[in-house]
């Protein structure tokens, strides 16, 4: 067992840098919380309540210790503090799979998953076309039970995603739960190169358009903009945009997208914790004039919420489908300046009427349960709604 003498000292100057970016504290040091108009102390409490759980662990602990983990840890802990699910600390390893993430190119399997607030259950949401989890055999709508053999359900959707992700080539084994029986599948993926297939687009009869947006990442905008031009160029009459079960994204992602939409003026606006306000507005350069309607339920949340949103208050477009997520907060990623970052909660973002959806979501101009018709699987009656509407205003 490793011994660092200094450990315990150096992490908690460190756990305490993670929130106070701006240098306001050291260790032992008072920190004045003008916002909160009160006097937070740091004392020494907490560091000897530290090195005396190190002399427990040197003294009596049985396994063997990684002090990494374990300072890792004690940031972790210190933003889990915040009770806020979206605000998380990343050690190096997790800092560069997100980062990948958030670009639409990584090493994994191809497929995006959502996790539910309330039961911690992920579900596959989408498998990418000829991905690497496709030729695993997952399918859209598995349940993920276990990666590597430990249960994921309740574990942070990040850590989990973590974990599936690696080195291409490598394998990782899963099991998930399928069907109404909720059978055990094991399967076994190939890590491969995966570029994030977020943009899906077909033309249906009557020459309306539909593009289906799975997530928002920085490659979207490019997927999204030529879906637009190519099924303009094949003589589109109206467009259904489809982000049911879209979890959201890269905020500047929609606002380039929503930039081709709407006319001149305001598309979200954000505040802080001052009430320090932020707008992102759209030009004249590009609005779109057709028919449309956006599909929307109970998983599309962030950046779906935000494009659905502009579309309604503008009066652009009806939102199909039923009441969406309600995340209306923004994240924000700190560079630590060690290879680590932390995302926290920064702001509260408002449509252009200036609508909080915050833990209400977006509601839909038309109201549309999702009825599965095990006859005919390929069967969408929100989608056969969406289109309704839109050939009745062509």
């Amino acid at each position: 067992m490793k011994k660092n003498n200094g450990f315990i000292k150096g992490a908690l100057c460190g756990a305490l840098a993670v929130l106070l970016v701006a240098g306001l504290v050291s260790c032992g040091s008072r920190m004045n919380k003008a916002s909160a108009g009160k006097e937070e102390v740091v004392d020494n409490e907490t560091e000897d309540k530290l090195e005396m759980l190190q002399q427990l662990i040197d003294g009596s602990y049985l396994g063997d210790v990684d002090e990494d983990a374990l300072q890792s840890g004690i940031y972790k802990g210190y933003i889990n503090g915040l009770a806020d699910p979206y605000s998380v600390y990343y050690d190096k390893e997790e800092t560069e799979q997100l980062l990948e993430t958030t670009s639409g190119e990584y090493s994994g399997i191809g497929a995006v998953l959502s996790q539910n607030r309330e039961t911690g259950i992920i579900t596959i949401l989408q498998v990418y076309d000829d991905s690497p989890a496709q030729k695993a055999g997952i399918q859209d709508n598995d349940i993920l039970y276990k990666v590597e053999g430990e249960e994921v359900t309740g574990v942070d959707l990040t850590e989990v995603v973590s974990n599936i992700k690696g080195e291409e080539g490598t394998e990782v084994k899963m099991t998930v739960l399928r069907g109404d029986a909720n059978d055990e599948v094991e399967v076994t993926a190939v890590r491969g190169k995966v570029e994030a297939q977020t943009v899906k687009y077909e033309m249906k009869d009557g020459q309306v358009g539909y593009i289906r947006v799975s997530e928002f990442d920085s490659v979207t905008y490019d997927q999204y903009k030529a879906a637009i031009e190519d099924l303009e160029g094949q003589g589109m009459k109206g467009l259904v945009v489809d982000l049911r079960n879209n979890p959201g994204g890269n905020l500047a992602t929609v606002c380039d997208m929503l930039d081709l939409m709407l006319p001149e003026g305001l598309i979200v606006y954000t505040e802080d914790k001052d009430g320090k306000r932020s707008e992102e507005t759209s030009d004249e350069e590009h609005q779109f004039k057709l028919p449309m309607t956006v599909l929307v339920n109970g998983n599309s949340a962030s950046a779906s919420e935000i494009y659905a949103g502009a579309i309604q208050d503008y009066g652009l477009g009806e939102i199909i489908g039923t009441q969406t997520y309600g995340k209306g907060v923004v994240q924000q990623i700190f560079d630590l300046k060690d290879g680590t970052c932390v995302k926290l909660t920064i702001a509260e973002y408002f449509t252009p009427k200036g609508r909080n959806i915050n833990g209400k979501g977006i509601t839909p101009d038309v109201e549309v349960e999702y009825e599965a018709d095990k006859a005919n699987p390929e069967a969408d009656n929100q989608l056969d709604k969406a289109l309704e509407v839109i050939k009745g205003n062509m």
